[in-house]
């Protein structure tokens, strides 16, 4: 990036800084009536009516996915006054369920640092944020990264740590330094940060702690040889049917054929590791885990023995159109996750069954065909996978349209948005051998068979959903009207 463009970055930020509240109480208070105020102004065509969204302004990552007091929790990055990026804030849901949401105050407000992305942790009564502070500067390089704390003890009210920042620095003095991901284990805690080397490849890096607030650098858990960007985001580790998994976001990889054509990608590596050496070993290199268009910064949570995934979901430099609405961004899905053989497995959660209005509507679609719903609605499609299948999603209204196929000679899945706007990827079902597809005012997401490839991609259409089979083939079609679980 040019010294110019940090400047003029800087300047732009300088001045959104100094308009920007702080983390006091009565900055909290006169944000959430900012937010109340400015709810009526937004044009509700596109927002959608089951995924977590911002209730005004813009929505990125993923934050600080937890569970504490029987509830889980959602955090993003939030910015409330515009429906573009800018400060960056903590917005905050909840849920029993994964699947019905409600909308919490704001978590975190900026001070001097802008409060970019991290995770959260429950010790004894306890919730603590922990996240990159940015901070912004007139010198080169124009901006510095450090770890924070923010604990609270109901769940709802956070108070920053007075001795923030709790990890300064990179072994390399490295400015980009974000997205901890923190989590325990034995009598330790533990964190992985992304980062880069002073070559520019990406690399995420390991510490310990006893207290969350003084950390020791252990190992570059993984490092990019060259091929694998310049930078890693969002990472996450866990462990899954034996087998540990680096998930992260890696910035910079160029395009491989069918792969890789999004500006950035959502991925994982699996192999093995010891808690006694810190070493990751991969065994397999790494996967994309979403095929779709629309999909960045994935983070997980274990839970009663099960892993669940939520991402971003969108993606950097390309336009969203509901941001002339007021509003910008989504999130995916909750889905639980699972690793059968070397490829990650999604399912949406079973309590999503739980948003169907009606009785399904079974019905054979014959070629050219259609079915019309209202914004939201579940499909389940079931076609020989030895015929071409294909179907048309549009607005009842007009707008965007998309085209999901499924090409026999090539065995491939495509998701098409016109323009030559494709994604897709070679398919080879597990087991079922259908497809499993959620409709939302401005979204659609492809789960094909048991979960072994899935599509996200955001689509806007205008009204509500037609749905025309223009295979050469009959369709068995089982679909459900679904009910709003995220508050309007």
């Amino acid at each position: 990036m040019t010294g110019l463009r940090y400047i003029v970055i800087f300047a732009f930020l300088s001045l959104a800084l100094s308009k920007s509240v702080r983390q006091t109480d009565e900055a909290k208070k006169e944000l959430e009536q900012y937010i109340l105020d400015k709810k009526p102004e937004i044009d509700p065509k596109w927002r959608l009516l089951y995924h977590v969204m911002p209730p005004v302004g813009w929505m990125n990552d993923p934050n600080g996915f937890s569970f504490y007091r029987g509830e889980y929790h959602l955090f993003y990055q939030f910015y409330p006054y515009d429906s573009a990026w800018g400060p960056m804030h903590w917005g905050h849901v909840s849920s029993e369920d994964l699947v019905t949401w409600k909308q919490l105050p704001t978590a975190l407000l900026p001070d001097n640092e802008m409060c970019f992305s991290g995770s959260a942790v429950t010790d004894g009564d306890t919730m603590i944020l922990m996240y990159t502070g940015r901070v912004i500067s007139d010198v080169e390089p124009f901006y510095n990264e450090t770890q924070y704390l923010a604990l609270s003890d109901d769940g709802v009210n956070f108070q920053k740590y007075e001795g923030n920042p709790v990890l300064a620095t990179t072994p390399n003095s490295s400015p980009d330094f974000r997205d901890p991901k923190a989590w325990r284990h034995g009598d330790h805690w533990y964190v992985i940060i992304g980062s880069k080397t002073d070559d520019s490849r990406g690399r995420v890096l390991l510490y310990r702690s006893e207290d969350m607030k003084n950390w020791q650098f252990l190992n570059v858990l993984g490092e990019s040889n060259g091929d694998m960007g310049y930078m890693w985001e969002c990472p996450d580790f866990f462990e899954l049917n034996g087998k540990f998994v680096l998930l992260m976001s890696p910035q910079g990889l160029e395009p491989q054929g069918d792969r890789f054509k999004n500006i950035y990608q959502t991925g994982y590596i699996i192999g093995s590791f010891n808690y006694d050496t810190f070493e990751f070993v991969p065994e397999v290199e790494f996967q994309e885990i979403d095929f779709g268009h629309d999909f960045y910064a994935a983070t997980t949570l274990g839970h009663d023995g099960k892993r669940y995934l939520i991402s971003w979901f969108n993606m950097w430099e390309v336009p969203l159109p509901e941001d002339v609405d007021g509003w910008a961004g989504a999130m995916t899905l909750v889905r639980e996750i699972e690793l059968i053989g070397t490829t990650i497995i999604q399912k949406p959660v079973d309590g999503q069954k739980s948003l169907r209005d009606s009785e399904a509507i079974v019905t054979d679609l014959e070629p050219n065909q259609k079915l019309e719903f209202e914004k939201a609605a579940e499909l389940i499609i079931e076609g020989s996978l030895d015929e071409k299948i294909e179907l048309v999603f549009e607005g009842s209204e007009g707008g965007q349209k998309a085209w999901i196929r499924w090409q026999p000679d090539v065995r491939k899945v495509v998701v098409d948005r016109g323009s030559e706007d494709i994604r897709q990827v070679e398919w080879t079902p597990l087991g079922s051998h259908s497809w499993r597809i959620f409709l939302d005012a401005s979204s659609i997401e492809l789960f094909c068979g048991e979960g072994e490839a899935v599509f996200s991609s955001r689509l806007y259409p205008l009204g509500g959903w037609t749905v025309s089979n223009e295979s050469p083939q009959s369709l068995r079609v089982e679909a459900y009207s679904l009910k709003r679980s995220f508050p309007e």
